[in-house]
C-alpha cells in the first residue's frame, strides 16, 4: 500500500499542556487505521493538528507532516483551507454541533462544492441530493431544504458523512462518529463508512475508545496514551498479542460473551489519564502500570514486536510469556 497520510513526531501543547507528544502513525490508501485509548490521550488533537483547526494559544511541532506525498506541517491558513473539506475531510464528533442551526441542510453542503470545484448552484444541488441518497436518506430533496434541528442525530450523522465526500476527498477523518448514537444506528453508520470506503477507495483514520468497533473495522490500530502512539499493529495482530501493558489493559476491560460472569466484576485500569507537563520524560502510563520498573522514568525506546508491529516500552518483546 502506499502512504497517504503519514505523521511523524507530532507534537502539540497547549498552555500548560503537552496534549500530543511525539506522536507517529500512517494512513495508507483504501485502508481503515484506527486510533484508540481513553478519553483525554490526544486522539481528537491529533486529528485536528491534521486539519490545521487547533484551538489558539496551541503549538504544533512536526518532523513530517505529508498529505499524498506533500509536505502540509508548513502550510499557511490559506494553503490548509484549501486542502481541508476537499482532498481531505472531517467527520466531527458531535454532528448537531458540527452543522450550522441557523442554516439548511442544502445551503451547508452545497457550499462545499461551490467553494472548492467552481459548481453552479443547481450543480451543487444535485450532487448533494445524490451524496444523500447514497448514505441511505430517503427523500433527499426534502431533506435539503430542512434544518438540522429538524433531523435525528442518526440522520444528521450522514449528512455529515454526505458533506464531507461532497469534493471526493482521498482522506476522510472520523472523530467517534458513533458516540451520540444509539447501538442500532451505530451499527448502520459502520456499514455505511465501510460500503463508501470500498466503493471510492478512501484512506480512513477513525478515532474511537470503542475496541468492539475496531475489531469489526480496522484494517491497523494504533493504541495512543498520554499523547503518545504506545502500540501500533495490524488488527490482527494486536489483538492476538498486545505488548505494551495499556493495550493488554484496555483488551481486559473489553466483557467477552460466554467468559465474562454475570457476578464478576468487570475489567478496569486503576487511575486516571495524567495530564503531562513539557519536558516530562519516560513511561506516561508507568504509574498505572503494574510492571513498571526504574527504567520507565527514562527514555522509551521504539521496540519491534513482530512484522509491522512496534511498542513505546522498556520491556522486550515477549514480556508477558516471562512474567
Amino acid at each position: 500500500m502506499s502512504a497517504l497520510l503519514e505523521i511523524e513526531g507530532l507534537r502539540v501543547t497547549i498552555g500548560s499542556t503537552a496534549a500530543v507528544r511525539g506522536a507517529s502513525l500512517v494512513v495508507n490508501k483504501g485502508e481503515t487505521h484506527c486510533l484508540v485509548g481513553e478519553s483525554g490521550c490526544g486522539k481528537s488533537i491529533t486529528a485536528l493538528s491534521v486539519m490545521g483547526l487547533l484551538p489558539r494559544g496551541s503549538r504544533r511541532e512536526t518532523t513530517a507532516l505529508r498529505f499524498a506525498g506533500q509536505e502540509i506541517g508548513r502550510f499557511n491558513e490559506t494553503e490548509m483551507s484549501r486542502l481541508r473539506g476537499d482532498r481531505m475531510a472531517m467527520i466531527f464528533q458531535e454532528p448537531m454541533t458540527s452543522l450550522n442551526p441557523a442554516y439548511t441542510v442544502g445551503s451547508q453542503m452545497t457550499e462545499v462544492l461551490r467553494r472548492h470545484r467552481g459548481a453552479t448552484r443547481a450543480q451543487a444541488v444535485d450532487r448533494a441530493a445524490e451524496l444523500l441518497a447514497r448514505v441511505g436518506i430517503t427523500a433527499p430533496g426534502l431533506r435539503l431544504g430542512q434544518f438540522p434541528h429538524q433531523l435525528s442525530g442518526g440522520l444528521r450523522q450522514r449528512v455529515m458523512i454526505a458533506m464531507a465526500l461532497m469534493c471526493d476527498p482521498e482522506l476522510l477523518i472520523a472523530d467517534e462518529p458513533t458516540t451520540a448514537l444509539d447501538v442500532t444506528v451505530q451499527a448502520q453508520i459502520l456499514r455505511l463508512l465501510a460500503t463508501l470506503q470500498k466503493d471510492l477507495g478512501l484512506g480512513i483514520l477513525l478515532i474511537t475508545h470503542d475496541l468492539g468497533i475496531v475489531a469489526r473495522v480496522a484494517d491497523r490500530v494504533s493504541v495512543m496514551y498520554a499523547g503518545e502512539v504506545v502500540e501500533s499493529a495490524p488488527t490482527a495482530a494486536l489483538f492476538a498479542a498486545p505488548e505494551h501493558p495499556y493495550t493488554r489493559g484496555l483488551l481486559t476491560c473489553v466483557p467477552v460473551p460466554g467468559k465474562v460472569r454475570r457476578d464478576e466484576p468487570l475489567g478496569s485500569i486503576p487511575g486516571v489519564v495524567p495530564r503531562i507537563q513539557p519536558g516530562f520524560t519516560g513511561c506516561g502510563f508507568r504509574d498505572r502500570c503494574a510492571q513498571a520498573t526504574p527504567a520507565c522514568a527514562g527514555a522509551i525506546p521504539h521496540q519491534q514486536a513482530g512484522a509491522d508491529h512496534e511498542t513505546l516500552c522498556v520491556l522486550a518483546p515477549g514480556w508477558k510469556a516471562a512474567a
